[in-house]
């Protein structure tokens, strides 16, 4: 599509404050582990310290990356694809070309229950989502059948701007 300027046409994006609690956890399970590792005054030996500074580290570390990849979604449409990016580093992301879509919905009510958490989901009778938070969010069909979801604020702005497109890319 050449009519359009470059650049997004919407931009979204959607948050969840509650997960930087989560990450205060994953930062104390890290810190546990430094402390242990550099105070090992264990009398019960070497093999349960190490268990414990590697526990430690692992769940820190699993909970920090679980929860800031997907403290944010940002969420662009412009005239080729949507564009999803997770977290401060952008990471994950998915990039869906309109062509692939066969049709947009928007839903006004998405909850982390429906799909059993937060961060980036997989239901074999759902399709794919990334959900940040409760709210509204945009549901793409694709051509060869799969679903894609995610929360966004102004879901409903971006529904229609990729029905336009899906319109124009139809003639």
């Amino acid at each position: 599509m050449t009519g359009h300027p470059p650049g997004p046409l919407w931009a979204g994006r959607a948050s969840n404050r509650v997960q930087w609690l989560l990450a205060a956890i994953g930062a104390a399970c890290l810190a546990l582990g430094v402390e242990l590792a550099v105070d090992y005054a264990w009398t019960a030996g070497i093999i349960p310290l190490l268990m414990s500074v590697i526990g430690c580290l692992a769940v820190g570390l699993l909970i920090l990356y679980g929860t800031l990849a997907f403290v944010h979604v940002a969420v662009t449409v412009d005239a080729e694809a949507m564009e999803v990016r997770c977290g401060h580093i952008g990471v994950p992301r998915r990039r869906i070309r309109l062509t692939e879509v066969t049709s947009a919905e928007f839903v006004p009510s998405i909850t982390p229950q429906q799909w059993g958490g937060w961060g980036h989901r997989w239901r074999p009778e759902k399709g794919t989502a990334i959900i940040v938070r409760r709210g509204e969010g945009v549901v793409l069909v694709l051509d060869d059948g799969k679903r894609f979801t995610v929360t966004v604020d102004d879901a409903e702005n971006a529904v229609r701007v990729i029905r336009t497109h899906l319109r124009a890319l139809a003639r």
